[in-house]
């Protein structure tokens, strides 16, 4: 422990809680300035002699300022530019044993693994992405041009040879040119009056018939793709098979905010996502078999009702030649895990996930797109499903379709890494979903994968969330640490050591100013006989008398987990509800349903339903606040942002008798006006599911209102856009309601970033509260 740290600890015990009396301009201060900047985005360079991340320590850098640690840890040091890219320790195929590859700003480097030497191959004002090694020893990439359709380049190392292997361009292929019937039979009658003209035909037909040979010899087919997109070009380790996907372009109608404090005096508009409801984008696999000079369309084969709108991502190739693809259905509801037959163009299906609400999950993805998979070392894949319920890793094999549950339990797996060696590193929440753990175990034989679970080893051990980078080499590991109440600090060690701190973020001003609590964690009984997990601060643990009122606290993302035992991104609300405590309330913050971390049930408990099963959660709060802590219903409070605003609004139009005053910042207010990807997956297409947003929405129930209710919105916000709470606003008005008001705060997006910003929607939540709920409210 440093000096600085010691005397912060010594200042903290010396102080009685209740002489500091928090107050919301202190709180909201920058973060960076005043608690401290801590790292973020840990990583090794390709080289693996440093760890790099971002930094700004005690706020005297820019903001995200680059810094390095030597791999066995140090002195951090500030860095201009990384001399070396990052390594992607789940990129294997930039990876042939010798060598790795990897790209930084659109250029491509090769590193020696065993001199460490780094050599930049590339400096162009193409993107140079995706490297691919192929058997041959050439590496292969993807370069677009500013502007420009993508291209699979192959590069030989030894001769500078550059080699294009495929020639995709926008537009039609050009028509022949057509004869009228009249011209054709003149030209005809010219050939035979005039045999010179024949022959000359004849040559140089031969001389183009030759060279059009040689063309095709040398040059990988032209593939016009019309106005579609280009994306996910790769190739198979032999160089013979190419794969990208076309995708349909956008033809959906943008919307718009305006920013009307500006720079430039005037108001701006903003172009912005659009509505629920815009029109899809199929995605279709082609294939291009370089051996064969031919073209075609991948044929999703084994899989039932191909009217549905389905996504292949990948392939995915191993060092044998194996591919397999991840499947998507447009509605998210099925993923299927499919074998490529590169000649045939056709799928065999490996492992076929379902779920009636939407496919999801640590590793899996619950939006559509591909999920984490990779290859072992018998050639077996390894995936992420949810089969049991929560994200676990499974073992297919590939040949005969056996598919092997490696991990079980009532917790969650993610960030899985194979280590030289035959072991999987993974994280995990097992023993406490509050918790993040970095674990090992052995990669099973087929068939053995209990033993080897059985195997398993934790490699941190201290309360919060180990969050694991691996070296190149896979012999160290770089963890983001952090608690409940400490924020993250980054730590090194050598695979099975102890980590090493090497970072100390926090001021000795933010840890004297207060003795932050760590996260008290309870189960609140929900009415379907679920134990809800929360945050709970109580009154008594911050000196102060409570005040016979509550507050609860509604987090936002709908997916996403805040009852746990690490550093929240809700560090200013965490800092809040000290403030809180401290003037008598007790303050409740849920992982209600919907919220991640609790496995598949629990996340998908929204579908179809947004306001139904998550808000019933916080009534059972409501009321399980009055039968142990005697707070009567008119002395609840509730507030939140985002969805947690949604959710705020829902709680006061729809179950107003359980709660007695609500703030709602940044509000979805009818889901209609939200983003497509998103709200489509919860409630379905609006044109098919109409009453799921209808019952959905708040704007909906607004003449249930009998409460105060503030609402705060930034009129820059182009996710949650201001036309949801103005079009609320009128519809309030319009019902004659009043006691109501609405905050604007005119630079500030969804995610607010000035300390005014933030202290003057503070000071009116609790004001809210004070003379609401609070003990102002009850005289």
């Amino acid at each position: 422990m440093t000096l600085r740290s010691l005397a912060a600890l010594l200042a903290l015990v010396a102080a009685p809680a209740a002489a500091q009396t928090l107050t919301v301009e202190q709180i909201m201060q920058r973060s960076e300035a005043w608690i401290g900047g801590w790292p973020s985005d840990a990583h090794w360079t390709l080289d693996g002699r440093a760890v790099h991340f971002s930094w700004n320590p005690q706020g005297r850098y820019p903001a995200d300022s680059l810094f390095a640690v030597p791999a066995a840890g140090g002195t951090p040091e500030r860095v201009d530019r990384p001399a070396a890219p990052r390594y992607d320790p789940n990129d294997t195929r930039a990876d042939d044993g010798r060598r790795l590859a990897g790209t930084r700003d659109g250029d491509l480097f090769v590193t020696d693994r065993a001199t460490g030497a780094t050599t930049r191959l590339t400096r162009t004002p193409d993107a140079e992405s995706d490297p691919v090694w192929l058997l041959d020893g050439r590496l292969a990439f993807v370069r677009t041009p500013p502007g420009g359709v993508p291209a699979l380049v192959a590069l030989d190392l030894a001769t500078g040879a550059v080699e294009t292997l495929t020639d995709l361009r926008r537009g039609t292929a050009p028509a022949s040119p057509t004869v009228s019937r009249a011209d054709s039979l003149v030209a005809a009658r010219e050939r035979a009056l005039f045999p010179t003209l024949a022959e000359r035909l004849r040559r140089d037909s031969l001389r183009t018939a030759a060279r059009d040979a040689r063309r095709r010899a040398d040059d990988p087919p032209t593939v016009y793709v019309g106005t579609d997109g280009v994306e996910g070009l790769t190739v198979d380790p032999s160089g013979r098979y190419v794969t990208f996907r076309r995708r349909a372009a956008d033809t959906s109608t943008p919307t718009r905010v305006f920013a009307a404090v500006t720079a430039s005096g005037r108001t701006e508009a903003i172009e912005a996502r659009p509505r629920v409801g815009a029109p899809d984008r199929p995605a279709r696999l082609y294939l291009t078999d370089l051996a064969r000079d031919t073209t075609v369309a991948v044929r999703l084969t084994g899989l039932p009702d191909s009217s549905r709108v389905l996504t292949a991502w990948g392939p995915l190739w191993s060092p044998a030649g194996d591919a397999v693809l991840d499947v998507r259905a447009r509605d998210n509801r099925d993923r299927w895990i499919v074998a490529l037959d590169p000649e045939a163009a056709t799928t065999r299906v490996l492992d076929h996930q379902s779920d009636a609400a939407w496919i999801g999950g640590p590793g899996i993805g619950s939006w559509g797109g591909p999920g984490a998979m990779g290859w072992l070392p018998d050639g077996r894949l390894w995936l992420q499903t949810e089969a049991t319920g929560w994200s676990h890793l499974a073992a297919v094999d590939v040949a005969t379709g056996v598919v092997e549950a490696l991990t079980e339990g009532a917790f969650e797996v993610d960030d899985v890494t194979l280590l030289p060696g035959g072991r999987l590193l993974f994280g995990s929440s097992e023993g406490d979903t509050g918790q993040w753990h970095t674990w090992t175990m052995p990669v099973p034989a087929p068939g053995r994968a209990a033993e080897a679970f059985a195997a398993r080893t934790r490699l941190t051990g201290a309360v919060g969330r180990w969050d694991a980078s691996v070296s190149p080499d896979g012999s160290r590991v770089a963890w983001l640490h952090s608690s409940s109440n400490r924020p993250p600090d980054l730590y090194v060690a050598a695979v099975g050591e102890a980590p090493v701190r090497v970072t100390e973020s926090p001021t000795a001003d933010w840890l004297a100013a207060y003795p932050w609590q760590e996260a008290e964690i309870v189960h609140v009984p929900a009415s379907d006989g679920a134990l809800v997990p929360a945050r709970m601060y109580r009154p008594e643990a911050h000196g102060a008398d409570a005040n016979g009122a509550a507050v609860l606290f509604v987090h936002g993302a709908g997916y996403l987990q805040n009852a746990h035992r690490w550093w929240s991104q809700y560090h200013r609300e965490w800092m809040f509800h000290h403030l809180l405590a401290q003037r008598g309330y007790v303050v409740l913050d849920l992982d209600y349903r919907a919220s991640a971390g609790l496995g598949g049930g629990w996340r998908t408990a929204v579908a179809g339903h947004m306001g139904g099963r998550d808000l019933q959660d916080y009534v059972d709060a409501s009321r399980w606040l009055g039968e142990t802590r005697g707070v009567a219903p008119e002395r609840v409070g509730i507030y939140g942002g985002s969805y947690g605003g949604f959710l705020t609004l829902m709680a006061l139009f729809t179950e107003g008798e359980q709660f007695g005053a609500g703030a709602a910042l940044r509000s979805v207010t009818d889901w209609a006006h939200y983003n497509d990807g998103y709200t489509r997956n919860i409630l379905g297409d609006p044109a098919e599911a109409p009453e799921a947003y209808v019952r959905s929405s708040p704007i909906t129930f607004a003449e249930g209102l009998a409460d105060p209710l503030l609402m705060i919105h930034g009129l820059v916000d182009d996710n949650v856009q201001p036309q949801d709470i103005f079009r609320l606003s009128q519809r309030l008005i319009e019902l004659g309601k009043t006691d109501w008001e609405l905050a604007i705060h005119p630079v500030e997006a969804h995610g607010y970033t000035e300390p005014t910003s933030w202290t003057d929607a503070y000071r009116r939540i609790l004001d809210l509260f004070e003379r609401t709920v609070g003990a102002g409210g009850s005289e």
